[in-house]
């Protein structure tokens, strides 16, 4: 029989909500055990861009960034898939580094902090009962008194869970396919490009090392249209946008295949689930057009850890710690994840976004507004 381990509170999923929630609950003394599927350091889909309102408390987890060397982003490009392009001033920035370092130099911290790390370790089920959580997992069972889910876009608990998001038929805010690659290319440090092309946009942004992170966002549809090839949707739909085919034709790409995902929905989802708190990606996406997913990761475990403090000191009881986190993250979130959705659906056609861009060309202030609309203040 496998012995049972019982903790204080258990997180699923090892990505920046989950491994900066351990940091800050372990810093309290509570013992945290953190469940990942996958083994450290590996890449994943994502825009590696990280808005500056999220630096100082990614030092205060302990992680020296001023001593990384990493590129500072100031500038923004959007281009339409006629190639047209816009450029702006980010009011903010924000600066690159890719999952790979990221995630792992937390989880160092994390295991040095105390927190019991498991990897290669997928969670099958998740039980609440009596005030207690059990975990059966592919190590065997762990209890705790707190559950935290930071398990990404989609995951075998949100299916077992039958979440709302997962039951909805298929429309435009579901079921996109994400590819991402590392590159070496000649472009500068200092600005984050996207580039429109039909039912999509890609993103190009340094990252550490002289290294740059390509990274595409398109429809399932549009993958379909092109015999399932990515290698075929590119130079049939991206490549019609000058700037995508340019990068393409002249980059050298230093992944021998892409790291890819699929059926990501940006539908509204639950932060808290048969008493499980949501961090990241599990509780809210926002779009990748809009960025800053990694910053809203991150603040989200902030939320959650002050939620759950609270509730292990006892100055809360279970329903009010769920209720103040549900309440606390639309307060922060709600309107940027809003209003990634709308600009999400305007950029579905591809003449609404020519026409989009060329409006925003001659009226930057509507640009500036857009930005602040899905960036947050530091924390």
């Amino acid at each position: 029989m496998t012995e049972t381990t019982q903790y204080d509170v258990t997180i699923i999923g090892g990505g920046l909500a989950g491994l900066a929630l351990s940091i800050q609950l372990a810093a309290k003394k509570y013992s945290v055990a953190l469940f990942e599927k996958e083994e450290y350091p590996f890449h994943k889909v994502c825009g590696e861009y990280i808005s500056l309102e999220s630096w100082d408390f990614i030092e205060r987890l302990g992680l020296p960034l001023s001593a990384m060397q990493l590129p500072v982003i100031k500038k923004l490009i959007v281009s339409s898939p006629n190639g047209n392009a816009l450029q702006h001033q980010l009011p903010l920035g924000g600066f690159g580094i890719s999952r790979y370092v990221i995630d792992f130099e937390l989880k160092k911290i994390a295991e040095a902090a105390g927190v019991s790390v498991h990897e290669h370790c997928k969670v099958e089920d998740v039980i609440f009962a009596d005030g207690q959580f059990e975990l059966h997992t592919a190590k065997g069972n762990f209890t705790s008194t707190i559950c935290a889910g930071s398990f990404g876009k989609r995951s075998n608990l949100d299916v077992k869970w039958k979440r709302s998001f997962i039951l909805k038929k298929n429309n435009k805010l579901s079921n996109y396919v994400g590819v991402k690659y590392h590159i070496k290319t000649n472009f500068p440090a200092d600005t984050i490009a996207l580039h429109n092309f039909k039912d999509g946009y890609c993103g190009i942004s340094k990252v550490e090392d002289d290294t740059y992170c390509l990274c595409y966002l398109t429809n399932a549809a549009n993958l379909r249209d092109n015999d399932n090839s990515i290698r075929e949707l590119e130079k049939n739909v991206l490549y019609k946008n000058k700037h995508l085919k340019n990068i393409f034709e002249t980059a050298t790409m230093l992944f021998s295949t892409p790291v890819t995902i699929s059926q990501i929905s940006f539908a509204k989802k639950s932060q808290v689930q048969n008493h499980v708190l949501l961090c990241g990606d599990a509780a809210g996406i926002i779009t990748p057009l809009c960025g800053n997913g990694m910053s809203m990761a991150l603040h989200s475990s902030k939320i959650a850890a002050e939620a759950i403090t609270d509730f292990l000191e006892h100055i809360t009881t279970r329903p009010q710690m769920e209720a103040v986190y549900a309440r606390n993250w639309q307060q922060l979130f709600g309107k940027r994840v809003f209003a990634g959705r709308l600009i999400q659906e305007g950029f579905g056609k591809t003449w609404i976004t020519n026409l989009f861009i060329s409006i925003m060309k001659r009226l930057p202030f509507l640009t500036g507004w857009l930005i602040k609309q899905t960036h947050g203040q530091p924390f």
